[in-house]
């Protein structure tokens, strides 16, 4: 399973032209950090592709090798934001200094709610499922895929019995997760804590009765 965790190719969002140099890496890397920024400060939904332009410092042209529209920028960036927090959720559900399944599962969480607060565009766009992106190469939402992700460590790390139903309640947990922790930057720019522990109080109730009833 820990393989699995690490492998991110369901994250990938074809490009028109994948970059093959450092130089192409960094000015495609460049576009998305443009991007992040705008998302920040006034939303995905006012994004153009002539603003991702103008903040990294390259011509419309630039944006237009790598990206056919706006839609095609917000579905990288999320893919990144995704990319970026799977691995570090992946590894903490393994760690061996959490006892139980809620520390390891409250650990990983707390690794999402520090992207809400620290990743620019996280906030604003999360891992790309905030709005309809439309067409993706994935049959999945990149939620369910974190969602599998973390499971698949706890089942290793805790010889959980994986089944199609706790699949369902665990995507549900990331959906209600993601949710309670959009409303609590909703006015606080630190995050309101009563609306983080909701989601971890969410989150027991939902699990408890496959994985067990452990306190937090």
């Amino acid at each position: 399973m820990a393989a699995d965790i690490m492998d991110l190719s369901e994250t990938r969002v074809p490009l028109r032209n994948e970059p093959v140099q450092a130089r192409s890496t960094a000015r495609l890397e460049g576009l998305l950090d443009a991007a992040a920024s705008i998302v920040d400060e006034i939303g995905f939904e006012r994004l153009t592709t002539a603003m991702v332009a103008e903040r990294a410092g390259a011509s419309i042209g630039t944006v237009y090798r790598y990206f056919p529209d706006r839609i095609a920028v917000l579905q990288a960036l999320g893919a990144r934001n995704l990319e970026r927090v799977l691995t570090r959720v992946g590894d903490e559900v393994l760690r061996p200094e959490h006892p139980t399944w809620v520390a390891a599962l409250t650990a990983a969480m707390d690794i999402l709610v520090a992207a809400f607060r620290t990743e620019p565009g996280f906030r604003g766009l999360r891992v790309g499922d905030a709005i309809d992106l439309g067409p993706s190469s994935h049959d999945r939402t990149f939620k369910s895929i974190l969602a599998d992700r973390m499971l698949d460590g706890l089942v290793e790390r805790f010889g959980i019995e994986d089944s199609a139903e706790l699949r369902v309640r665990f995507e549900a947990v990331i959906e209600v997760s993601d949710a309670l922790a959009s409303r609590a930057f909703f006015s606080d720019p630190a995050g309101d804590e009563r609306f983080f522990q909701l989601g971890y109080e969410a989150t027991t109730v939902l699990l408890a009765p496959y994985l067990g009833d452990v306190a937090i």
